[in-house]
């Protein structure tokens, strides 16, 4: 799969604090169907994201999407596309984080981390519209989720612009 096409974003958070000292790659999977898009819902802490997380040693980046995916929400996805990349530059840290568009081929089951656990973490179908309105109110967030919810909403805007 190539990554030549693949839109890279860069985003500065108001916390950021230049150099770098850290970086974390990541991987997540966006997925849509019948007009919802499959998100990460943390009940205990009413956060949302894209499914998705930290590239393992010797795993490659469709490999990562795929197996976060499983992880987080259960389901089975097959990438498509890496449509793009956000270089999010929040603290002392930059998160690179990779989207692939994806489609869902199977139903597994949750396979959740002791801190996932502990945040109730549940995947939600929630209609695109809806989701931009929750994440669209990224400036009411603290520092933390406020980057996350900027980049969330860029990457369904940016997903929306591809289908024009």
């Amino acid at each position: 799969m190539s990554t030549i096409n693949c839109e890279i974003i860069n985003q500065y958070s108001k916390t950021y604090t230049e150099p770098y000292k850290k970086k974390r790659t990541s991987c997540r999977g966006f997925i849509v169907e019948n007009g919802k898009i499959l998100l990460s819902h943390e009940m205990n802490t009413g956060v949302y994201m894209s499914p998705g997380g930290g590239i393992e040693e010797g795993e490659t980046k469709e490999e990562c999407c795929v197996r976060e995916v499983r992880e987080e929400t259960g389901f089975e996805v097959k990438p498509l596309k890496h449509f793009l990349t956000v270089n999010e530059y929040c603290y002392d840290t930059l998160y690179i984080a990779h989207y692939f568009l994806c489609e869902v081929t199977g139903q597994g089951k949750q396979a959740l981390t002791e801190t996932e656990i502990d945040h109730g973490i549940v995947p939600e179908w929630v209609e695109i519209p809806e989701a931009l309105e929750i994440f669209g109110e990224y400036k009411k967030k603290t520092p933390d989720h406020e980057s996350l919810y900027r980049r969330e909403f860029t990457v369904i805007n940016k997903y929306l612009e591809l289908q024009k």
